[in-house]
């Protein structure tokens, strides 16, 4: 066993790290991720030959087991019982922040639930390094995971999403970005998009534009490869109608709306229950 944060003795509780690792450019590892690998007694990797190929880069030669989400059930409760006998284990995802879209859960609940420490080591994430680069807003955003796979469930949760006031930020699969393009137009119109793609390969690109436009560039490809970060620009601020209740309402009427539909769409417009506008209504009449 490895010195520093590796020094254990049987009996004492161990501890699990979860290193972050590159998304691309070997050269984004952080010196205390390097040396955590090093002295730790095991690595549980998402892929072992994926994590091996960075393991070789680095010279690190600490064992690996296999760690992801056709085994986390199981394995979980192996390895939480490992550092409680005074383990040192670090988890490593494919590419990344570990639990970020990726197994780990299960893992990190199992060894608080031991009593074992959880310590994370910070480092590349693509969620970021594509959000600082989009020119989209960055004092609020929202991170949804990969975007449903079937298109009526896609276009229900971006609808959902249509009033949201921050940056939306999703992982998206190549061969689905065009349509989840094409989703966005439908759901909320012509927003402004990024589509960060290879972040930090030798291909990385940045394609920013209407959904719409970004959508022609992409559909005008043979193919689209690479991994691929989506971002949505937050909502606009909705322009204040100061328009008196019972005029707004009225307005509505006169266009063939029922009154008490009316009544319905100008509580929701204007943040109030429908008693509110009821009543205001009710008074001038």
């Amino acid at each position: 066993m490895g010195g520093g944060d590796a020094a254990y003795t049987q009996g004492m509780s161990g501890v699990l790290r979860l290193v972050a690792t590159p998304i691309g450019n070997l050269e984004d590892m952080t010196y205390r991720a390097v040396r955590v690998l090093r002295e730790a007694d095991l690595i549980a990797c998402e892929d072992t030959r994926q994590t091996r190929k960075l393991l070789d880069h680095y010279g690190i030669h600490t064992p690996t087991i296999s760690y992801h989400e056709h085994n986390e059930a199981t394995r979980a409760g192996e390895l939480a019982a490992r550092m409680k006998d005074g383990a040192s284990i670090a988890l490593v995802s494919d590419a990344g922040m570990p639990l970020v879209s990726d197994p780990g859960y299960r893992l990190v609940r199992a060894a608080i639930d031991a009593g074992v420490t959880v310590e994370a080591v910070p480092g590349a994430s693509a969620v970021v390094t594509a959000l600082a680069a989009s020119g989209l807003a960055t004092d609020a955003f929202r991170f949804g995971g990969f975007l449903p796979h079937k298109a009526s469930q896609r276009l229900k949760l971006l609808e959902s999403l249509a009033g949201a006031a921050e940056t939306l930020i999703f992982y998206e699969a190549p061969h689905r970005i065009v349509a989840a393009l094409e989703a966005i137009e439908q759901a909320l119109g012509q927003r402004a998009v990024v589509v960060a793609r290879e972040l930090t390969k030798i291909h990385e690109e940045f394609l920013r534009g209407t959904a719409g436009d970004v959508r022609a560039q992409l559909a005008a490809r043979d193919a689209v490869k690479g991994e691929i970060t989506l971002l949505i620009g937050k909502a606009e601020a909705p322009a204040v109608d100061d328009t008196p209740l019972r005029e707004a309402v009225d307005g509505l009427v006169r266009e063939g709306m029922a009154k008490m539909d009316a009544i319905k769409q100008v509580a929701r417009q204007r943040g109030l229950s429908k008693r509110e506008v009821y009543d205001e209504v009710a008074r001038g009449e």
